[in-house]
């Protein structure tokens, strides 16, 4: 392997460290600033957000099937709100869509 991997993974690894690190440095007190900490709550549930929705447009493929699947997660996340339910919501709608398509 070239020297150019074992830097590119130095880099890559120092990155990763540092973006865990510099909150433990610099955070040593409680955030009491409002707007910063429900910034801070939704952190979780934007990012979880930005990775499936893609994928659930284009895990089957036809667009439509995705379409048609996110918009039952959404109606069935927005009733429930289980987690579990929505995925298989998702699924098997897909699969129908796909089945009809």
């Amino acid at each position: 392997m070239s020297t150019r991997i074992y830097v590119s993974l130095i880099v890559m690894s120092l990155t990763v460290y540092a973006i865990r690190l510099i909150p433990f440095l610099f955070l040593r007190k409680p955030i009491k600033n409002v707007w910063f900490r429900s910034f801070l709550y939704y952190v979780p549930y934007v990012t979880l957000a930005v990775m499936t929705f893609p994928a659930i447009l284009t895990a089957t493929g036809n667009l439509w099937a995705g379409a048609v699947a996110l918009a039952f997660g959404l109606v069935c996340a927005w009733i429930s709100g289980d987690l579990f339910a929505v995925a298989i919501t998702c699924c098997v709608s897909a699969f129908v869509m796909g089945i009809l398509l």
